[in-house]
């Protein structure tokens, strides 16, 4: 299974963002639940949202509202969209595929917000 993130990039604060995740070499993408993660230097990973086999999402507190998971299975895909992005978003940002302890991680992609 190969997992890897695009659309990370610099935007200023107020800005938005769309991640995507594509999934290669899976069979059944539809069963697998997703989630993206965030990371930054010397910190864990932090969960950012998530959205299940049936289409049901979830958020942390501090992100209800700003970010918004979605997922194509048809295409094997899953999506992040941000808004009003503020600095203490910067991080790298991973997607998850089947849970964090046995699932698959793709490399992350940077996105960095500037004031």
């Amino acid at each position: 299974v190969t997992v890897v993130e695009s659309g990370g990039g610099l935007v200023h604060a107020g800005g938005s963002l769309r991640l995507t995740c594509v999934v290669s070499e899976i069979n059944e993408f539809n069963t697998y639940s997703m989630y993206w993660y965030r990371q930054t230097p010397g910190n864990q990973r932090e969960l950012v949202a998530g959205i299940y086999q049936s289409g049901k999402t979830t958020y942390p507190d501090s992100n209800k509202g700003r970010f918004t998971i979605s997922r194509d299975n048809t295409k094997n895909t899953g999506y992040l969209q941000m808004n009003n992005l503020q600095t203490n978003d910067t991080a790298v940002y991973l997607c998850n595929v089947g849970g964090s302890q046995y699932g698959y991680w793709g490399q992350g992609t940077q996105v960095t917000v500037s004031s």
